[in-house]
Order: structure tokens, then sequence, then C-alpha cells
């Protein structure tokens, strides 16, 4: 197939979206401030505050869209890149770059003029969340339905209830809304519902009941919607880099690989708005075969209606994306067959929209590749019309390899699986996963560690609570280094508060600390007990529970908590609210969904805490309501409570009404592919910098050694040992998701996946 990649950068940079209406003025304020005052005038009953804030939050979050994919559109069409003449323009460099710097211009003045500073719209991963998840709607169905506005709370609530199927409540008062007097048919209407689905939606509805008339209108219209979205889809696309966590500390990539590792990022951005498009809300899957799928249903409408030119045309659009489709060729040979073959013959595929979008989307997916080839960048194709010539040999052989491991590995799961249900009697799957691994009960390894209470005492499974895990003084030491390494917030995203506006939270993770100790900021001797303390609870914890398998370090977290004073009475909230630490609790339907986003790969969790001069701050267990409470663990100098990370143990923190709460909070995963590696190369350089840090075991191998230490088997074991974690990038991500949700109680119960003690 030929391809004509100028042709589609002259297409893009000559189209503008439409001008976006704003009035000059103040600039855009922020939808997340807003959103943030319609939480708080819900918990004040401040109806009329709740929905003010949240429709303009609603409305800012599409002006705020909208902005940019205008500044964008315009901007390329403004500062097009000019293809060079000669094959040797020895100028095309700056030339590339004064490009590059007048767009950035154009950029930032649009913007500007429009939202105010880039700073002022940088919302938290969580608040992105929140509204991808339609969560303002659940609030103003609430206070539309207390101001008596039936038929806007009606719409509310529908429209929360298509991205939410599974939300019983919800369920429940849309069943409600249906017997009140008043409410008409009409009302429940999804107010975030996309054009260009709604019109395909509409478009199959009658070509089902062969009203192929009245469907080709409606397909039609849905296509030049869907191109419209994926334009505006790709705009979006061209944002900021996104680092993973906290690789951006140590990002130091040179010019071109800069330039490389963005704009791959943007291409893999561009390649997903296929898969976007073709997704809706509440459902897991998107539609097969999207767009394409419009042309399959216009040709044979078109058929029905006896218009062959169309046929023919839909016919030879369909066949860009799939060439050897052989119904499709055998109904393009019938049409033309049908129409005669002096007037089929000029007959061509439609606007040369549609091949510019199959050719720039074949270069990306080439551009691709190629990085996955070279650079190891995960790619995965959304489309499945791309020729299989586009992948390079040795990546289709890789894969083919790879699919064919897994359909085996696939098979064996499967019959084990079987002797998996004639076996056990599971409760969960997850919980048979486990318990099957565990015999609890295992020596402690430590002198001085003693076993104050099993899971049997505690009222549930997989439950462990020991005493004199570490002394007084190691207590001591490990709270003064919280405090004066910790920044107020850390691990939460810088948020003072993230779980309770009534307490502070301060945190310092492992990598921190060894940074901190490589700086002269806090003693190498603290962080090194930070080091080694983990390690041993770990141990500890792999030994008790008779695991088979080792446990990984997932993510490590020395946290304090203290009260703010003057909010500590009558104090109704919780420090931390009840949730598990892999799945996510609803406690209405009793039930744990082990999905994203929760962190799905933890098994195991443990808190060692540090001190006891504090009022309140308990821990506790509860069953799957939330509300019945199954024992309470009090803080105290070297106590370690652990326990299994699944829907068996949902877990909160009672309030601390005075005083500072101070641990050390690890959790562990069985999968070594999850493990956080960045914490092993903490510990090398530790090693290699400080000379004091030193991991149990420090059998530190670096990549760019050519030749491999021969260990024995005591260090193949410590090194085992050490080799825990999830990468640390991929956790402080997750870090920055934690803000807003916990905040919300009204939420708890179905979003539960923050961190804490």
């Amino acid at each position: 197939r030929k391809r004509h990649p100028s042709t589609f950068i002259t297409f893009l940079f000559c189209l503008v979206g439409a001008e976006v209406p704003l009035a000059d003025g103040e600039p855009l304020e922020p939808y997340d401030r807003l959103f943030d005052a319609a939480v708080n005038s819900y918990h004040r009953n401040d109806w009329q505050g709740v929905i003010i804030n949240m429709e303009r939050a609603l409305k800012n979050q599409q002006v705020l869209y909208q902005v940019k994919t205008h500044c964008r559109l315009q901007c390329n069409n403004q500062t097009g890149f000019v293809s060079s003449a000669s094959s040797r323009d020895f100028l095309f460099d700056l030339n590339f770059f004064n490009t590059v710097l007048r767009k950035a211009e154009c950029l930032r003045a649009c913007k500007s003029t429009r939202l105010g500073p880039d700073s002022l719209h940088q919302v938290t991963e969580e608040t992105q969340l929140e509204f991808k998840r339609r969560t303002p709607y659940n609030y103003l169905q609430v206070a539309y339905f207390k101001i008596k506005k039936l038929d806007k709370a009606v719409a509310a609530a529908y429209t929360f209830f298509v991205a939410n199927p599974e939300h019983l409540e919800m369920q429940q008062n849309l069943e409600y809304y249906k017997l009140m007097a008043g409410v008409k048919e009409s009302d429940f209407t999804d107010l975030e519902a996309r054009p260009h689905m709604e019109s395909f939606r509409a478009g199959v509805r009658l070509y089902t009941d062969e009203q192929f008339l009245a469907s080709i209108e409606l397909f039609e219209k849905a296509l030049v919607q869907y191109l419209q979205a994926d334009m505006e889809c790709r705009a979006l696309c061209e944002g900021p880099y996104l680092f993973d966590g906290y690789s951006y500390m140590e990002y130091n990539a040179d010019l071109f690989q800069a330039i490389t590792d963005h704009y791959i990022q943007i291409l893999s951005c561009r390649q997903n708005c296929a898969v976007e498009l073709a997704s809706r809300p509440g459902k897991e899957k998107p539609i097969d075969n999207f767009l394409p799928a419009h042309y399959d249903h216009l040709q044979f409408a078109y058929y029905n209606t006896e218009n062959y030119e169309k046929a023919i045309e839909c016919t030879k659009t369909y066949l860009l994306f799939y060439p050897n489709d052989e119904v499709m060729n055998q109904n393009q040979q019938y049409y033309e067959a049908v129409l005669g073959d002096q007037l089929a013959r000029h007959i061509d595929a439609r606007e040369v929209r549609i091949q510019v979008y199959i050719n720039s989307s074949l270069l990306e997916k080439e551009l691709l590749y190629f990085a996955n080839e070279v650079f190891g960048i995960t790619f995965i194709d959304p489309d499945a019309w791309t020729p299989e010539n586009v992948m390079p040999v040795k990546l289709r052989e890789k894969q083919k390899t790879e699919r064919e491991t897994a359909a085996r590995i696939s098979e064996e799961i499967g019959n084990l699986m079987k002797e998996i249900e004639h076996l056990v009697d599971e409760k969960t799957k997850e919980s048979v996963e486990i318990v099957k691994m565990v015999r609890e009960g295992g020596p402690v390894l430590y002198d001085g560690v003693q076993v104050v209470m099993n899971s049997k005492m505690m009222n549930g499974t997989q439950r462990g609570l020991m005493d004199g895990v570490i002394t007084p003084n190691q207590c001591l030491e490990l709270r003064m280094l919280s405090n004066l390494a910790a920044s107020a917030g850390d691990g939460y995203r810088g948020k003072p508060s993230p779980h309770t506006p009534n307490e502070r939270f301060q945190g310092v993770t492992m990598l921190k600390a060894l940074k901190l100790a490589q700086d002269g900021k806090v003693p190498l001797s603290s962080a090194k007990l930070y080091y080694d303390v983990s390690e041993k609870v770990r141990r500890i914890l792999e030994s008790y529970y008779r695991l088979e398998k080792p446990l990984h370090f997932s993510y490590t977290h020395l946290v304090c908590r203290t009260a703010v004073e003057g909010k500590a009475t009558k104090r109704a909230d919780l420090s931390h609210s009840i949730h598990v630490d892999n799945c996510i609790l609803n406690s209405e339907a009793l039930e744990c969904r082990k999905e994203t986003p929760a962190y799905t790969q933890r098994d195991y969790s443990a808190i060692l805490y540090f001190n006891n001069d504090f009022e309140g701050g308990e821990f506790i267990f509860t069953e799957l309501d939330a509300k019945s409470i199954t024992a309470r663990v009090k803080p105290d100098c070297g106590r370690l409570v652990s326990f299994s990370s699944g829907s068996e143990n949902p877990h909160g923190v009672e309030a601390v009404t005075k005083g500072q709460r101070c641990g050390l909070a690890i959790w562990f995963t069985l999968d070594p592919r999850q493990t956080e590696r960045r914490v092993l190369k903490a510990g090398r350089e530790g090693e290699r910098n400080l000379g004091e840090i030193q991991r149990v075991g420090s059998l530190w191998i670096e990549a760019s050694d050519s030749s491999k230490e021969e260990v024995t088997s005591e260090q193949q074991n410590k090194q085992r040992v050490q080799e825990g974690g999830v990468e640390l990038e991929q956790v402080a991500q997750r870090e920055r998701n934690i803000e807003v949700r916990s905040r919300r109680k009204y939420l708890s119960n179905f979003s539960c996946r923050d961190e804490g003690l």
C-alpha cells in the first residue's frame, strides 16, 4: 500500500478547530478547585453550593480541553513544518527548531490568554479519575433531589449509573425515580454521551430494524463526528512528558533521546485514541473494529436502498482497512456487476481524509514498533486491521512464541483450577490462592520477638500480632528519622492531610532516606536501620506464614500522623477509612473487586509501630460491611501487625485525637515481576557511595558488569531476600492518586485504595 506522510502532515496543519468562545478577563478557574468546593458544600448540606460549584467544575473541565485542542490545532496551522527541497539541506535542523520554538510561543500565548499559567490547571490523577468515573454526577443527583428538581436529579443519576452499572445504590435510586410523579422517560438522559457513539448506536438500532434509509443518515453523521473526535483526541495527546513516578529524579537523556521519549509517548497516546473513541462507559471492552464497521453497515444499507454507487464507495473504503476480506471483495464484484463496469470503474474509495487516516496510523505504528525493537518501549497495537508486514519480523516471531507459550500456560492453569475447585470450597478465588500456600505459625527467627495474637485470637484469617520486633532505642531513632527527613505529606504528593483534614501526615520513602543520607542530611546509621528493619519484617512474615514463595517488597513507607490542634473534639471521621489493600471495597454490596485502580499485586501487609504516647489511632479490622469491628490493635513500640492484603482483611485507623502516631508501613508481593527494583538500586547506591549502608547479604551485580561473580548457596538465599518490591516510579505515580478520594467519606465504600497505616 502506497503511503504519503507529507500529505497527512499538511492535512493536519490545515485543520483548525472551531473557535472557543471564551471571554477575556480572569483566567479560567481550575475545575479541581471547584470540585473540592462542591464536596465541602455537600458535607455542609449546602445543596445550592454543590450545584453551582459542581456544574462549573464540569463546564470548566470541558472548556479546558476545548482550549487546549483549539490552541494546538491553531498553532499547528500557523507554524507548520516545511519540507526541505534538498536532501542535503545543512540548515534543516535550524529550520526545524525555528518552527518548534515558534509553535511553542504560539501555544503559550494562546493558552495563557484563556487559561492563565499552566500551573493553575495541574490536576491530580485522582481528581481526573473522579471525573472519568463521573463522580460529580453522584453529588449532583443528591443535591438536585434535595431541592426537588427531579428532572435534573434523574439525569444526573442516570449519567452516573451509565458509567457505574455495578453501583447498586444508584440502581435503586433510579428505580425509585421511575415511580415518582412528574418524572418522564425523557429525563433519563446521559449528559456525558459522546456524539459519535450516540449517532452510531442509533444507526445500528435502525439498521437492525431494517430502516436502512434512516440508518444511513446516522452512520454518515457518526463518521463525521468520529473523525472530529479523533482529531481532538490526537491534539490532546500533545501535552507534557509524563514521567513514571520518581523517574524524573534521575532522568538525564540528551537532546535526541529526550525528543524520542516524548514523541513516542505522544504516538502511543494517538494510537490509543482508536480505543478511547470505541469505548463505552461502564463497558470493559471497546467495540471491535469500530471505524471500519461504519463502512460495513453503510455498504449494506446503501445496497438495500439500491444506491450502488455509494455501496461501491463504502465497500472500497472498507477494503482499505481489510484488502483481503473475501466477503467484501465479493460484495464489490456484485455491486459493480449490477451497476455496470462503465460506471463502476470511476468510483473510488471515500475522501482522502480516510486514506490519510490509515496511512498516518500505519506510519505511527512503524515508528512505535521500531521503538519497541530498539529501545524496548512496549507497544500494543489497538487495531486488528494493521497489515502483518508493519511489524518487524523478529518481533512477529517473538510475539508468536509468546502467544503459544501463553496458550500453553493458560491451558495448564485451567487444568490446575479445575483441580483446585475439587479440593477447596473457596470463598473467593483470591482467598483460595493464598490459603493454599500458607500454614500460619512458623518460627519468628529472631530472639525477643513474641507472637501475641494469631488469626483465631484476632477473629479472622491470615492475621498476626507480634511484640519486640525492634528495641525502644530503635523506635526512637526511626521516629526521629521520620520527623527529621520527612516532608509534609510525602508519599501523598505533598498533601499534608490526604485522609482527613484533622491530621497532618508526613512520610519518608526508602529511596528518599538513602538519598538524604548520601547528602549528609540524615544520619547514615538511621538510613541503614530503616533499610535493615524493613528486611527484618520481610523475613519474619515469610517464616511465620510458612510461605512457599519468597516475599518481595511492593512499597515501604515511614509515616507519622499528627492530630491538628483544635480539631480533635467530637471527631466522627477515621484517621484512615476502612479499605482493603489489593481490591476496591464496596461495603454496601459486601464485595471487593480485584481490579484497577486497586494495587492488585499486593499479597501481604505489615505495620511496625514506634510509639504509644498519643490518644486514639487504634488499628481496626472489620467485616466487609466496613462497620462490624472484629479486632483492635493498640500501637506500641516494636509492635508488628501483619495480615494478608485481600478481601478477608478490611481495615482502617481510628482518629488520632492528640499527639503523634508513627510507624513503618510495608506492602509485599509474591509476584517477582512486580518487585520494586528501584529499592534494590537504592541499596546498591547506598553501599557504593555511603559505605555504611549495606543490605543483608549485599550481593549487588551491576547490569553493566561483563562478568558474573560466583555466589554461595547462602549468598543466593540472601540475594533472594533483598530483591523485593514494585518499581518506585510506579508507586510514586500511584502516590499522587491518593489525595482527593480519601477526603470524601461519601465515596469511601467503593473507591478506597489509599496508602496508610
